[in-house]
């Protein structure tokens, strides 16, 4: 076991397959010609990070016609990737700049297949306050008032608990240090306000834009103040 944690330690450690996994955190499966202009390196290069995570079951590749697309081969390898970032020291802050604007990436975000920055932790602690979820000792439940209100919003929980996945943890958000909402329910939520129209991605980042009906509904439904 512990030969095995060495060696995937050493495999993210490395400054470029470090960036490979950064970019993969998107949630899109990539080229390897797109993972070389990303990360800036050559392709020959790329082509030998690739092939060892690979190796390591870190990453899976998928062809379509002539090209390969490569992704994380599992939510939870995206999970550790985003959970590592939390050790990156958190800047202090002056007053001035508490008052300033969020960067869009720290503001809202998608980690992977869930909300996350700002707003994906308010989200979590009002799904707390408001007892639909029940945090007990760094973990997430759902309350039977949880059930109904999930029931209502349009989420189908039976559906969520069928799935070869984790169905709900805390995610400890590396921009907040505080837990937002991963598993299938985090990405039934982000999909759900994406089809409705509350938030919509941005090309080439995982920034995520509010909209005029997502602001309304974040206060009517989660007393959040965008």
């Amino acid at each position: 076991m512990e030969d095995q944690f060495i060696k995937a330690a050493g495999l993210i450690g490395d400054a470029t397959r470090a960036a490979i996994m950064w970019t993969l955190l998107d949630g899109r499966a990539f080229t390897a010609t797109e993972l070389s202009v990303a990360v800036n390196t050559s392709p020959q290069n790329m082509s030998m990070h690739l092939g060892k995570l690979l190796e390591a079951n870190l990453l899976a590749v998928e062809k379509q016609g002539r090209h390969k697309y490569y992704r994380f081969s599992s939510k939870e390898v995206a999970y550790v990737v985003e959970a590592m970032a939390n050790l990156i020291p958190k800047p202090e802050i002056s007053s001035k700049k508490k008052t300033e604007n969020y960067p869009p990436i720290k503001y809202c975000r998608t980690c992977y297949d869930h909300l996350a920055g700002k707003i994906g932790v308010a989200l979590a602690n009002s799904l707390v306050e408001q007892k639909i979820i029940i945090e007990n000792n760094n973990t997430f439940g759902i309350s039977p008032e949880g059930e109904k209100w999930f029931s209502d919003f349009g989420i189908n929980l039976e559906e969520a608990q069928k799935q070869k996945r984790i169905f709900l943890k805390p995610c400890l958000d590396w921009s907040e240090r505080r837990n937002h909402i991963a598993g299938s329910v985090g990405t039934l939520l982000l999909n759900k306000m994406l089809e409705q129209d509350w938030i919509r991605r941005t090309k080439d980042s995982r920034a995520v834009i509010i909209t005029g009906k997502g602001e309304k509904e974040l206060l009517k439904n989660f007393k959040i103040v965008v």
